[in-house]
């Protein structure tokens, strides 16, 4: 027994060095190869595994967060599934040979489960190969039909209409773009000077007309408000045969409105036969003639 254990110390001892350099040749090849077999996947990523020997990219699944180990000749492509955002900017011509620069907001994210198509079919330049292109050939298109004041005036509304279109060929690159925002439509200075004239002038005048408008429209209120007063009086002179009567009636109706009065008042009577107030009892202030 004893006689066992001392030959497999002297054949360790023999060993020794041979052991210890295959052990540093392999962790120096560990580290040598650390990147290419051990993959962090971080929050908001997400990988497509691809195999040297077996069958290339593997678009059948999508490798989710955490610590993945391959071998060393197979790779892994980690993508952003986040929502993204680009800021594109581009000079484009109007329908009379007008340069506008465009700026651009995009934000969009890679469809999740397809991620090993779209990695097999486009890559990871996705943004600058799909996306930009597609938005910028509709806008280039619907720009290319208005002159410079359509595109100040609605050219907004039509770019975005035109940019929703351009979005649904996008989602068929396996591509979600979740919005599209237009931050600035910028047409040479002179240009854009001249256009807000021209509208601050329609506007002056459409101010200028309405007046007018609403001038005719007070007239002719008061033309009719006149002529109503002129039939009241004309009724009214109808029906009375004098002055006297006709007083005699104005002051019949200002004693009912002084009785319906929730005031303290004293009304003086006058002794004349209509007994209405003083001030309106026309046969008193006959008598006192």
């Amino acid at each position: 027994m004893k006689n066992r254990f001392k030959n497999f110390f002297i054949k360790l001892k023999n060993y020794t060095f041979s052991l210890i350099l295959t052990i540093l040749i392999a962790l120096l090849t560990f580290a040598f190869l650390f990147n290419m077999i051990v993959y962090n996947i971080y929050p908001g990523e997400a990988a497509v595994f691809w195999s040297r020997f077996f069958g290339g990219t593997d678009i059948l699944s999508v490798y989710s967060e955490g610590l993945h180990l391959i071998l060393p000749w197979d790779k892994m492509y980690v993508y952003n599934v986040r929502i993204q955002e680009i800021k594109p900017e581009m000079d484009v011509l109007t329908k009379n040979g007008l340069q506008v620069h465009i700026k651009l907001s995009i934000r969009y994210a890679p469809e999740y489960k397809l991620l090993g198509v779209l990695h097999q079919q486009v890559g990871m330049e996705y943004a600058d190969k799909v996306i930009i292109p597609e938005i910028e050939a509709v806008i280039r298109e619907i720009i290319g039909t208005l002159n410079a004041e359509e595109v100040y005036t609605t050219g907004r509304k039509l770019i975005v209409e035109a940019i929703n279109k351009a979005i649904e060929q996008v989602a068929q690159r396996y591509i979600n773009i979740d919005d599209v925002l237009v931050r600035g439509i910028i047409l040479p200075e002179e240009v854009a000077e001249s256009i807000r004239n021209k509208i601050k002038q329609k506007h002056l005048a459409e101010a200028h007309t309405y007046v007018i408008e609403r001038e005719k429209k007070e007239a002719t209120r008061k033309r009719i408000e006149a002529e109503g007063i002129r039939d009241h009086l004309n009724t009214i002179a109808s029906s009375l045969f004098n002055k006297e009567q006709y007083l005699n009636w104005q002051g019949i109706k200002a004693t009912e409105k002084l009785a319906e009065s929730q005031n303290s008042k004293i009304i003086i009577i006058g002794s004349g036969k209509n007994g209405l107030p003083l001030i309106l009892n026309t046969e008193t202030n006959g008598d006192k003639n």
